[in-house]
């Protein structure tokens, strides 16, 4: 594993506690020399892991659609950036350099890109790891919903496995790295992990 896409908020939240974790995780990123592609802003938890990335002397990558670009929230300050035409073309280009996908606390734009590569995973469509930092909580009610997802039979417990969450970075990096993924739906029998 050589790059992880990063998805976050693009505010800071209510509690201090969301941007302590995202520089920490941006000093334990750049520490274990992983190059980071993300959104491309300078704004929130996604800032401050850019930030954090770059001061301990890490790589960040950002994809950034050009109607964002232009209304400032670009960082300029990356390694390197890349403008593209939309947010599909935004999400397949980041999908495409990256190894791993990790969740940090965001809102719909966080849940929905981490879902979609989980999604993604489950179809077949790559074979990388999906995770969650479980920052103060806050993504335990969708470890919730997804048990419920999988009592209510809508998702088979081996497609559940594949998205790791997790209270500690070390520990879902360890995971990612020892990622083997299950069979993909639809077209072969899924086995456990």
């Amino acid at each position: 594993m050589k790059s992880i896409a990063v998805f976050c908020g693009s505010s800071l939240g209510a509690n201090k506690i969301y941007e302590e974790a995202a520089f920490s995780v941006g000093q334990i990123l750049a520490r274990e020399r992983l190059r980071v592609i993300y959104g491309g802003g300078k704004v929130g938890l996604m800032g401050v892991v850019a930030d954090s990335v770059l001061a301990a002397g890490g790589e960040v990558v950002g994809v950034i659609p050009r109607a964002l670009f232009k209304t400032e929230v670009v960082h300029a300050g990356l390694s390197d950036l890349r403008v593209v035409e939309s947010m599909h073309e935004r999400k397949k280009l980041m999908a495409d350099l990256a190894d791993a996908f990790l969740a940090l606390p965001g809102g719909a734009g966080t849940l929905e890109e981490i879902f979609e590569q989980w999604t993604w995973s489950q179809l077949g469509i790559h074979k990388k790891p999906c995770g969650m930092l479980n920052v103060n909580n806050y993504f335990s009610p969708v470890r919730t919903m997804i048990d419920h997802t999988v009592a209510e039979g809508f998702t088979k417990p081996t497609f559940a496995s594949m998205l790791a969450i997790e209270d500690d970075l070390e520990v879902l990096l360890d995971r990612f790295r020892n990622y083997r993924p299950s069979g993909r739906k639809w077209t072969e029998e899924a086995v456990e992990p």
